[in-house]
């Protein structure tokens, strides 16, 4: 056989060189878009008051804008404490007569209305949500719009059936709602507030965020063409003021909220003692717990999807990751190797992994975040894909060698920022993972459903997954516990919230 000169072996090796970089550039994915020229974002949005959109009291508006552009969409209402006014009492005459006097059949129909409007315009709803809140096209398209219809349609089945609920007991509504919404699930929240409140006979003032108002004022153009009677749903914007404004106001009889521990304390200080009954969403820091028998692969995609496909955007996102010790480094390589695949950009690609961060101010939290945990020591792992000039964008990133006691390690990042920690048995993987104030969500991972079932009736948490993560469903409760809040949104359990019980 011929030996190859040194000429023939460099040419040789150019050739597969040549080949590699063709057969990678094969698998890079071409623009995909999703077109916005059939969704109409108006210049200007009033309130919508009493069955009608109404200009604020106060006179003034305030830009809503797309986080990976840093464009202004539209500008927004800012509702002040008269016009939150207004709203309850559009709500209360709406309650007293027409709601509650209602067949709760009839309320189950126009329930059932909205339901499938959301469908008719799940593209359209999809497409505003990204545009308004920066996650990737596929998670609101694929998640958050179905979820929406889902729970109307599922609170639409309840509508007449609330005295089988709770066991032979009368169920009441309560009155008038006043809920407040977060930024990072805006249409599934609302949806999450209002199908349980009003399939109980409940009438509504919603806030949204002031960072995401688009997707709520788009359902109150489904309830307008959906003929809701006037008043029953009624949709407040602005700041903390507006929420403050409607939290403070007498003719309120329940609180809904979901948002920030900081936040929902002050809310429950202010309410003590008064009548107003309250449920509290607050923040989390949820464990991802990986035993040695795991799927390791399996486990790896939950992480993902747990963390970074929603840009850690989620009060339950699995922002701590507790891996026995002897797959640390499995664990560690091959999750270092998968986020470099993660796609970043824009959130309309249909390619897209990770979005934008919802704002500024969030992104400036998570760099000085991360900042804190290389300063603590922590070993620092992150992609190194390109960000975009424009708009506020973090990279999928995870710390190593961190400490229990770590900034990272304790606080609510609300970005795709991951802290890995290990432990050497289920005991301590235990006093791990409850060793937070927060106690919304976990993960276990394991091929043995016995340590399943074992380590879930001592974890401190108030949904816990089985070798998956952030799985939701409408017919299952949702909440928390200690500092991440209490009362259930979802399931017959979530009714309750919403109703006075007799007998």
């Amino acid at each position: 056989m011929k030996s190859m000169t040194v000429s023939e072996k460099s040419e040789a090796q150019k050739s597969t060189k040549d080949l590699a970089l063709d057969f990678g550039r094969a698998w890079e994915y071409a623009p995909s878009p999703e077109a916005t020229d059939h969704v109409k974002i108006e210049k200007r949005y009033e309130l919508f008051i009493g069955g009608k959109w109404v200009a604020p009291k106060s006179g003034k508006y305030f830009p809503t804008v797309s986080p990976s552009t840093e464009e202004t969409l539209a500008e927004v209402a800012e509702a002040n404490a008269e016009d939150v006014d207004l709203a309850v009492r559009a709500a209360r005459r709406a309650y007293d007569g027409v709601w509650s006097r209602m067949r709760p059949e009839e309320r189950g129909k126009y329930i059932f209305r909205i339901a499938r409007a959301i469908q008719e315009k799940a593209r359209e709803l999809a497409i505003v949500e990204t545009l308004d809140g920066g996650k990737p096209i596929k998670e609101s398209r694929d998640v958050d719009i179905p979820l929406a219809a889902a729970h109307f349609f599922y609170h639409a089945g309840w509508a007449d059936k609330l005295d089988y609920a709770f066991h032979g007991r009368k169920a009441r509504p309560l009155g008038v709602a006043g809920q407040v919404i977060p930024w990072n699930f805006p249409l599934l929240m609302a949806a999450w507030k209002l199908a349980p409140a009003l399939a109980c006979g409940n009438t509504v003032v919603l806030k949204p965020a002031e960072t995401t108002p688009l997707s709520a004022l788009f359902l109150a153009r489904i309830i307008e063409e959906c003929e809701l009677p006037e008043g029953v749903v009624n949709i407040v914007t602005g700041a903390g003021a507006t929420g403050a404004a409607v939290v403070d106001h007498p003719g309120i009889d329940k609180i809904a909220f979901t948002g920030s521990t900081a936040v929902g304390k002050r809310i429950q200080a202010a309410l003590a003692g008064s009548h107003k009954r309250l449920t509290l969403e607050l923040g989390g820091k949820a464990a991802n717990i990986v035993f040695a028998d795991a799927p390791i692969d399996q486990a790896i995609e939950g992480i993902v999807n747990g963390i970074y496909f929603n840009q850690g955007h989620v009060c339950c996102a699995g922002s701590r990751l507790l891996v026995e010790e002897s797959v640390h480094d499995v664990v560690v390589r091959k999750l270092a190797d998968r986020i470099k695949t993660l796609r970043l950009g824009d959130p309309l690609d249909k390619n897209t992994d990770i979005g934008a961060i919802n704002s500024k101010m969030q992104l400036d939290k998570i760099r000085e975040l991360v900042a804190s945990g290389e300063k603590e020591g922590a070993q620092l792992y992150q992609s190194t894909c390109p960000i975009p000039q424009k708009g506020y964008f973090f990279p999928p990133t995870f710390f190593t060698g961190a400490s229990q006691s770590s900034r990272i390690a304790r606080e609510e990042i609300f970005g795709p920022v991951l802290t890995v920690m290990t432990f050497r048995t289920p005991d301590e993987a235990i006093e791990k993972a409850n060793n937070t104030m927060y106690g919304l969500s976990a993960g276990i991972w394991t091929d043995k459903g016995a340590k399943i079932f074992h380590m879930a009736t001592r974890l401190k948490a108030g949904v816990i997954w089985g070798n998956t993560f952030n799985k939701f469903d409408p017919t299952s409760p949702f909440g928390g516990y200690k500092e991440s809040g209490f009362g259930r949104e979802g399931g017959r359990q979530g009714l309750s919230a919403y109703v006075e019980l007799d007998g």
